[in-house]
């Protein structure tokens, strides 16, 4: 039951992440924004899909040890 928990816990925290960075892709296509939000979104964009890694990583170890 305890991988069941966990399960959903990394993919809810995966399913917010995507949606974030969906927003974060949609708002930098439309280059409505300065240049120098532009480039911290990138940067925002960036961290976000390293910090998903981090989760579904963290997640394998916990299956796994």
């Amino acid at each position: 039951m305890e991988n069941v928990s966990i399960t959903l816990e990394t993919v809810g925290t995966l399913l917010i992440a995507w949606a974030a960075l969906r927003v974060h892709h949609r708002v930098l296509n439309e280059h409505k924004v300065s240049s120098r939000v532009f480039r911290i979104m990138r940067i925002e964009q960036r961290l976000g899909i390293v910090g998903m890694v981090f989760v579904f990583a963290g997640y394998l170890l916990n299956l796994l040890y």
